[in-house]
């Protein structure tokens, strides 16, 4: 892992939905990003409250920006909502393993929520290296749906929604069972909860994304560990957050 430290400036901002934005951050940091599935620890106050940085998914990369897209759910990213155009963030970047094994014909990719970000630089690279993706993005329902267009403009997009209001009626599961895509292999990043149902009706060739809270983002606290088939334990900012459907531990 080549993990680098530097200042990103902020240099675009947008609401898509309410409490979810877009931001764009430029600064040499972005030229560690190697790998979609990778992510991005911002450190948000100079104050000792919030003393901790905060991971962040990579919904998009280049040798000079990165894309991040988030919600406000606490006193951390609404200091980040908060920030403006112009402003700069001392970022770690060049963290954790993202999706490395890409060597597939048909795939699916899937998001749930604020797993939906990461998927998107991922569906670019498949597409690059001439492999079919359908995209299937799982939603509570229609006011909480978002890049649903960027997504469509790069392959055939479907939604799901838990309360019907668009799409499929149910889980991003529900849908992979009406559509019965080709699927050599797929890829989720979401709620721990829809991860652990993809890899029981899905055990093979399936590369899970996890979401987990952090204390330092390279390894050296094990705040993020978790139980895997092949190992003891395994840190979700080190060995992942991709982590294989065959290796999961399913809880209940």
């Amino acid at each position: 892992m080549n993990k680098y430290q530097g200042m990103m400036t902020i240099i675009s901002k947008n609401e898509l939905i309410k409490d979810v934005y877009e931001m764009l951050l430029e600064g040499k940091a972005a030229s560690y990003i190697t790998t979609p599935g990778q992510f991005i620890n911002i450190k948000l106050n100079d104050s000792l409250q919030p003393y901790l940085r905060r991971p962040m998914s990579i919904c998009d990369y280049d040798e000079n920006h990165i894309k991040i897209i988030f919600r406000v759910v606490g006193t951390g990213t609404k200091i980040l909502a908060d920030k403006k155009i112009g402003d700069t963030l001392d970022c770690l970047t060049g963290l954790g393993n993202g999706f490395n094994e890409t060597n597939y014909k048909d795939v699916v990719v899937i998001g749930g929520g604020l797993g939906v970000p990461p998927m998107y630089a991922l569906t670019k690279r498949l597409i690059q290296q001439n492999v079919k993706v359908h995209v299937v993005l799982g939603f509570n329902d229609q006011s909480s749906i978002f890049y649903q267009n960027e997504f469509s403009q790069l392959a055939p997009t479907s939604i799901a929604t838990m309360d019907g209001s668009v799409g499929i009626k149910g889980t991003v599961v529900d849908a992979l069972k009406v559509y019965d895509f080709p699927m050599d292999a797929y890829y989720a990043c979401g709620p721990e909860k829809m991860l652990e149902a993809l890899a029981l009706n899905y055990p093979n060739n399936g590369y899970l994304s996890y979401e987990a809270r952090m204390g330092c983002g390279f390894g050296a606290c094990m705040g993020c560990s978790c139980k895997v088939k092949s190992q003891p334990y395994k840190r979700i900012c080190m060995e992942g957050p991709v982590l294989l459907s065959s290796e999961v531990m399913i809880n209940g």
